[in-house]
């Protein structure tokens, strides 16, 4: 097992059952409870300390939309922006399409006049920062982030959540660390949304290396954006089949030598009908 594979199971298991997630949220989340709608408060504010906290647990978060679907009078709008919100920086896992299908299934209670349901109109802008995000178009998601048209999801929502643009950084430090081995920091500035002293104190702590006189930012070698060439020997037996093949053959000739013999007594019985025929024309 190589290194980036053994970073994907790591990953993957930490993604399954967080460390930081308390004993009360995993029994919640493993059992039969996480359907009961009594539990859903304390998953709720699960999700706030999550907010707070910069920690994540997307089947925690799950388990809420799985609530509201099953019981549409315990929807609230502005959690389930805030579960889009830390899912939006989960690449490469599908956090965000997980919620979104959930949210797909559930009925929609009666718009109230007093509180308008912000989801509608933030969703198709939640929906395209995730777009963004999975192609890598990272310059292009940071130019629709600070336009005027999320305005009111910054100011209302990434606002409180803590660490959120850093999060989106380390979406772009995932792809740039498995495709380059070296490149600009201009370009890389476009990807981050820093530049001068920022982007070069965040090099650092990434523990890459600016080299001032070129404006190139090298990066250590990994397992993903090193091309080594690699043969791969695989050494096949197949006795059953070799066996399989013997007893074909020796199937086919018995087969032959049957119908050899039945060809011979065939010309034998031919040969007396003719016999018989001769004799008795004399």
């Amino acid at each position: 097992m190589d290194g980036g594979q053994f970073e994907a199971m790591t990953s993957a298991a930490t993604w399954a059952s967080p460390p930081t997630r308390p004993p009360l949220i995993e029994t919640l989340v493993s059992g039969v409870d996480r359907y009961n709608p009594s539990n859903v408060s304390i998953l709720e504010d699960y999700l706030y300390h999550q907010i707070r906290s910069e920690e994540y647990d997307c089947l925690a978060n799950l388990a809420i939309l799985k609530l509201y679907q099953f019981n549409p009078d315990l929807y609230n709008p502005d959690v389930v922006i805030n579960i889009l919100i830390k899912a939006l920086t989960s690449s490469p896992f599908p956090d965000f399409n997980l919620c979104i299908s959930l949210l797909d299934e559930r009925t929609a209670p009666a718009p109230s006049a007093d509180e308008p349901d912000p989801l509608p109109q933030l969703l198709p802008l939640l929906t395209q920062l995730h777009a963004l995000l999975h192609q890598c178009r990272f310059p292009a998601f940071w130019a629709l982030y600070r336009s005027d048209n999320v305005e009111q999801l910054r100011d209302n929502y990434t606002v409180e959540c803590v660490g959120f643009e850093d999060a989106v950084r380390e979406v772009a430090v995932r792809a740039v660390k498995a495709a380059f081995t070296s490149i600009g920091s201009e370009r890389l500035g476009t990807y981050l949304d820093l530049s001068k002293d920022d982007l070069k104190a965040y090099v650092e702590k990434l523990g890459w290396t600016l080299d001032a006189s070129t404006g190139v930012v090298s990066i250590p070698p990994n397992p993903d954006n090193q091309i080594e060439s690699t043969v791969v020997q695989e050494n096949i037996q197949l006795p059953r089949t070799s066996s399989r093949n013997s007893s074909a053959s020796d199937t086919r000739l018995i087969s032959n030598v049957h119908l050899s013999r039945a060809h011979k007594s065939h010309r034998a019985r031919s040969a007396d009908v003719i016999t018989c025929c001769i004799r008795c024309v004399n």
